[in-house]
């Protein structure tokens, strides 16, 4: 059995969610005995995970370039999954005309025009009264979700969106959040006594990201730098714009320090996790880590959105002074630490571990492979939406080729 992963870029788990999303989907495709390929027209860098390394075949394709319906026919895959909706636009017509009996799945990763709906309201009115979710973005990302066999929705919160809000049929949608193995309660990690300083991670080419570092920088830190002067918050990312390297500054303990080669040594050794984020979408991958090595963390309803289960309170805070309370709070007080420590480990077993989730996916994928033709005609409107934009992408991207030649 092969399986054909079409990559926006190649997967970087020591720098993003979305990179340790990529491999957890790897490795449970390749304990059900596929064969990998993973394809992508992006360049190699120093973070990218070496595929060739964990069995995974890395072929480099081109975009809009007929060379890749040779290699697609010649590979022949099984199953054909989409890394991101924009790398379905790109490629779903070739798939579909190449190998139309390839089961097609969509990882959204998160979504996008929840994303950036929120985004546009954050820069409009510095608040989320603003969103906007009827735009051509959502027609483009919904268009891509009924045109493919199945896809897979990471937040419990953007699962229900798409089906009660968009009308979006459960048959075609699959809820698959992160999922780690175990839950250890006695890791090799730092007790309250031993840990010291603030601490904030994630990819800083990512917009909410960067603004939740901003944000920080310029109401949240300066607060708690009043009650704790001797505090320091180590800011943890790679690709950090010149904006944020120039916030630096050791006189008031705001450091940022770039990549982290091992996220487990930074939580381990911080007492307390900030991530206050405005607008975003998708689970936080800094949040799980956070509960992963005993880190209580403190952020939005935003980041917390779909993180927590029932116990979101626990963490959540949405007005700068409560973000500032409940920080110093954790910082200051070694019981109520604890508790919030101890509640993030409940978390984990009660929403994260893989032996509730990967059996389900691996289910549901056998069964579309063997009822194929059963399941795209209960989803008739994604073949018409197949159809459709096979003639247009088809022609816009046979454009793009001449256009190149020229």
């Amino acid at each position: 059995m092969k399986l054909l992963i079409l990559g926006h870029t190649i997967p970087e788990p020591s720098t993003t969610a979305a990179g340790g999303r990529m491999l957890q989907l790897i490795t449970l495709f390749q304990e059900e005995g596929y064969s990998i390929h993973f394809a992508t027209s992006a360049l190699e860098n120093p973070r990218s995970l070496d595929l060739i390394s964990i069995g995974v075949t890395l072929d480099v394709i081109q975009l809009n370039h007929p060379s890749f319906d040779e290699y697609i026919i010649d590979l022949n895959p099984d199953i054909v999954l989409y890394d991101r909706f924009i790398i379905e636009e790109h490629y779903g017509w070739r798939v579909s005309k190449c190998c139309p009996l390839a089961l097609t799945i969509l990882d959204t990763e998160d979504l996008h025009f929840l994303r950036k709906a929120r985004e546009n309201s954050i820069k409009k009115v510095g608040d989320l009264s603003a969103v906007d979710l009827y735009t051509d973005a959502t027609k483009r990302e919904l268009a891509s979700i009924m045109r493919c066999d199945l896809s897979l929705i990471i937040s419990g919160y953007e699962f229900k969106l798409l089906k009660d809000t968009f009308g979006i049929s459960e048959s075609i949608l699959h809820y698959l959040p992160f999922m780690i193995d175990e839950v250890s309660e006695t890791l090799d990690t730092n007790p309250f006594s031993m840990r010291d300083g603030f601490v904030t991670v994630g990819n800083l080419f990512h917009a909410p990201n960067v603004d939740s570092v901003l944000y920080l920088k310029t109401l949240i830190w300066p607060e708690i730098r009043k009650q704790l002067p001797k505090a320091k918050l180590a800011v943890y990312g790679n690709y950090a714009p010149q904006q944020i390297n120039e916030l630096h500054n050791d006189r008031e303990g705001f450091l940022i320090k770039g990549w982290a080669p091992s996220i487990k040594d930074i939580m381990v050794s911080a007492k307390v996790c900030l991530a206050p984020l405005r607008f975003g979408a998708g689970l936080k991958g800094k949040l799980l880590d956070a509960m992963i090595y005993g880190t209580p963390a403190v952020t939005t309803s935003i980041g917390a959105e779909a993180m927590y289960g029932d116990k979101s309170n626990v963490f959540a805070a949405d007005l700068k002074e409560e973000i500032v309370t409940k920080a110093l709070s954790l910082y200051s007080q070694e019981s109520i630490w604890i508790k919030s420590q101890k509640t993030g480990f409940e978390v984990l077993k009660e929403c994260y571990l893989k032996t509730s989730y990967a059996p389900k996916l691996k289910e549901r994928v056998a069964n579309l492979k063997q009822n194929i033709n059963a399941h795209r005609k209960r989803n008739f409107v994604g073949q018409v939406l197949q159809h459709q934009t096979m003639q247009a992408t088809r022609y816009m991207s046979k454009w793009i080729e001449v256009k190149n030649q020229k």
